[in-house]
């Protein structure tokens, strides 16, 4: 760019110069490229009274804001990609570490449960407040088909299984069941045990999960024992 003359600013140029400054500014404050910057250098060159140039050093320090924003909004993005990196990194590393929960049982919430025909099922009650809790097995048809009285319990995790069997004692026939748990009038939530037959990735909203037989996905963070 050509050197342009200098002259003793006057009152209508300092004027000039700072509405020119203030223009300036305001569209360095959002998002600019560099194109964007140099139409709008431009237009001030071909809009400014020739025989009142501005001032060089106002096109030096509207250059200088316009480098120091590029080196911010260039910091931003480098930061960005540095933690898009780390999480990427951060998943894999916690898909891989996951993996040797394959062929483990872990227990997880659900509020159903599926019945082989031939394995005992086990599951758990989160018990919010110590006292007696029951644990009933309702089939698809909405009958409750077992009772399983666990007795007095401590807050916490406790664990109960059921054998299959009705309350007179004959098998049930394999499906899913839903489970409720009650301890005097409040319910409680209720947890299966399942194995894990696989680890994955199931993006930002669930993260890494893992896939529990008779149950699904479940997202690792909800694991609550492993056993």
């Amino acid at each position: 760019m050509s050197t342009i003359p200098s002259t003793t600013n006057n009152t209508t140029n300092t004027g000039s110069s700072s509405s020119g400054t203030s223009s300036v500014n305001s569209a360095l404050s959002n998002t600019m490229t560099q194109a964007d910057f140099l139409k709008l250098m431009t237009a001030q060159l071909q809009a400014q009274d020739p025989t009142n140039p501005v001032d060089n050093s106002q096109f030096v320090s509207q250059m200088a804001q316009f480098s120091q924003l590029s080196a911010t909004q260039q910091l931003g993005t480098d930061l960005q990609s540095l933690a898009s990196n780390v999480n990427t990194a951060m998943q894999t590393s916690q898909v891989l570490s996951s993996s040797n929960l394959v062929n483990r049982q872990v227990v997880v919430p659900s509020s159903s449960a599926t019945y082989d025909g031939t394995d005992a099922m086990k599951g758990a009650v989160n018990v919010t407040a110590p006292g007696s809790v029951t644990v009933q097995i309702v089939d698809g048809a909405g009958n409750v088909v077992r009772n399983i009285p666990m007795g007095a319990q401590s807050t916490g995790l406790q664990q109960f299984s059921w054998d299959g069997k009705d309350d007179n004692g004959n098998a049930v026939a394999a499906g899913t069941y839903t489970l409720k748990a009650t301890s005097g009038a409040a319910s409680l939530n209720t947890y299966v045990a399942g194995t894990v037959t696989g680890v994955g990735y199931g993006g930002s909203s669930m993260g890494t999960y893992l896939q529990v037989a008779g149950v699904g996905g479940v997202p690792l963070s909800q694991v609550a024992q492993i056993l």
